[in-house]
């Protein structure tokens, strides 16, 4: 066993943490790892990929990575330059084919100017066409008007005073059964629909297996899930479970930073980290309970429309209610 195997191993077993773990935390094959701790390099794909394994190894641990490369450089095989492949001269056109070039520049040259001339001269004609369009349309719209307009008339003076007669008779018994037949006005107030409340965010323990804890979240849809740093540690989130994809792979650290990390889950999604005391996770504000664990902790968030009938339920005031069933 190497130094740095020995090194790494070590600070592995401080944190009681398997191989399976760290596996898990950094997505490196279990055996790249037996053979990191062994110093075989040889099993590993590249020497590329050393530098970048033992880094992630040093990180999922809570070592400084990039001292532990410092202090082992001699140790960690040194990348080898890829070969730089050279480009091949391409032989030169004769000159026939540089003559057609240039020609068939002029000519598509020629055919834009040509193109561009037209669209000048289309443009002219219609801005020269278009006034005296609008001087037509006006004068034989004006010879309309003047033709369809009806003759003056002049009413008799007894349809006038038998007019007003009716007028005044009229108005009166219209107005009388106006006073009469006018129904009550109605002055209750309208009240207006009140907005339905919106829903809160609850968390409910569904069950917990070794160091995972299985959550239930409802309402279904989006949430946001919050990191914060209390210490320093890695965290990674996956969707769907822990065999998913990896979204999000940080490492907070109080004091150097980043401090916090925010997530947008409409799914849902499996958050894992090495230090359970040294982070804090939030879901729409409402925090996650880790038991005041100090070694690895797993969490499964699964969005629902309702609240489960067994477990520990957690509001968005902090609260833990526990829920049975009759």
């Amino acid at each position: 066993m190497s130094d740095l195997g020995a090194l790494l191993k070590k600070a592995r077993e401080q944190r009681n943490l398997s191989l399976d773990d760290i596996q898990d935390l950094t997505k490196i094959r279990k055996r790249y790892l037996e053979a990191i701790e062994e110093g075989d390099y040889s099993v590993l794909p590249g020497s590329f990929y050393v530098r970048a394994f033992v880094k992630n190894y040093a990180e999922s641990v809570g070592l400084d990575a990039e001292e532990v490369l410092r202090l082992y450089n001699k140790e960690i095989p040194s990348n080898v330059p890829e070969q730089v492949i050279e480009p091949v001269q391409r032989p030169r056109r004769r000159a026939q084919t540089q003559s057609s070039d240039r020609l068939s520049r002029w000519g598509f040259r020629a055919l834009m100017w040509s193109f561009l001339l037209l669209i000048i001269v289309l443009v002219y004609i219609f801005a020269i066409k278009q006034p005296n369009k609008d001087n037509v349309d006006s004068a034989d719209q004006t010879k309309m008007t003047d033709q369809t307009k009806p003759p003056a008339t002049t009413p008799d003076k007894d349809t006038v005073k038998n007019g007003e007669g009716n007028t005044s008779s009229n108005g009166n018994a219209s107005s009388t059964d106006t006073t009469t037949n006018q129904p009550p006005v109605d002055e209750t107030p309208v009240q207006e629909p009140t907005p339905p409340p919106t829903p809160t965010t609850t968390l409910t323990l569904d069950r917990t297996s070794g160091t995972t804890d299985y959550y239930k979240v409802s309402p279904g849809g989006a949430h946001t899930i919050e990191m914060t740093a209390t210490g320093r540690t890695w965290l990674g989130i996956y969707q769907k479970s822990r065999t998913g994809k990896m979204v999000l792979s940080v490492t907070l650290d109080l004091d150097k930073g980043p401090k916090s990390a925010t997530y947008d889950a409409d799914g849902p999604i499996f958050i894992t980290f090495p230090h359970a005391n040294a982070v804090e996770v939030t879901v729409d504000g409402v925090a996650l309970d880790d038991g005041n664990k100090t070694g690895s902790h797993k969490f499964q968030l699964t969005p629902v429309e309702g609240t489960s009938n067994t477990g520990g339920t957690t509001d968005t005031n902090g609260t833990t209610d526990a829920t049975t069933t009759q």
